[in-house]
């Protein structure tokens, strides 16, 4: 891992390249996860350009930031975005769930000129069930029950091996009931659906089959408003299709992009 100091805070990434010469790409994790859901774009996808993949503040190996849920957590995370971009020099971001309101974001309001967006598993507003949030404020085992039910089938998996699943599991844990809260609260605050047709980069929203978090029609939405925009849904994978549907997801990002000559 390589680290960046920006802001008062060290954001922790990691960056692979192994001389392909597409744009740079830069992967943005989604709720109380880590750089390490992009394990297979880092080993697979950087034989053709470099990719890197960041621990959003609180994150993994990130400094913490001590911000509201919303608008301020997102600016903070947009922040980590830049910091690392700037450092491998990424012109392409990619965002899953929470990482894609903090790639919208970045785009929308923190002054990025990114040449391409791929949107796996997000979505222009991402409402989190009232159950849910009731959990995550909970003291009495709530935390637990969330992450439980995070897990159930055609949530973040379709069908993960126990290995999978407690990977998953364990980085929720790691980030706490308070970060993790954090994460959902700024995702159920975010709507940008007024604001797509701003979005000048080709953008590609790419959801997995089965995924109940953010359903196929959020991502088709997204490609119909913004104005140069493409969809396309990933068989046999759920919310984490990055992880569940390796070949497909990064043989659809990879086409996207050389579509558009990056």
């Amino acid at each position: 891992m390589q680290t960046v100091t920006h802001d008062g805070r060290t954001t922790a990434y990691r960056v692979e390249d192994r001389g392909g010469d597409g744009a740079p790409v830069l992967c943005v994790h989604g709720s109380g996860g880590t750089h390490a859901v992009w394990k297979s774009q880092l080993a697979r996808l950087s034989r053709e350009r470099p990719i890197a993949a960041l621990d959003l503040s609180g994150h993994g190996d990130s400094d913490d930031v001590d911000t509201e849920p919303g608008p301020e957590t997102l600016d903070a995370y947009v922040a980590d975005v830049r910091a690392v971009a700037d450092e491998v020099g990424a012109s392409v971001l990619v965002g899953n769930s929470l990482g894609g309101a903090v790639v919208l974001t970045a785009v929308l309001d923190g002054g990025f000129d990114a040449d391409a967006l791929v949107l796996p598993g997000s979505g222009a507003k991402l409402a989190v069930l009232d159950e849910l949030r009731g959990w995550l404020a909970g003291e009495d085992g709530g935390f637990a029950r969330a992450v439980e039910f995070l897990h159930r089938e055609d949530m973040l998996f379709r069908d993960p091996s126990e290995r999978e699943l407690e990977f998953s599991k364990e980085a929720m844990r790691e980030a706490g009931r308070g970060v993790v809260e954090r994460d959902f609260l700024s995702c159920d605050d975010f709507d940008v659906r007024d604001r797509l047709g701003e979005i000048e980069a080709p953008t590609l929203a790419l959801t997995g089959e089965h995924d109940r978090l953010t359903p196929p029609e959020y991502h088709e939405y997204v490609a119909e408003h913004v104005q140069d925009g493409a969809w396309t849904t990933l068989p046999n994978a759920a919310h984490l299709s990055m992880l569940e549907a390796p070949d497909a997801f990064n043989g659809a990002v990879s086409g996207f992009l050389d579509e558009r000559g990056l």
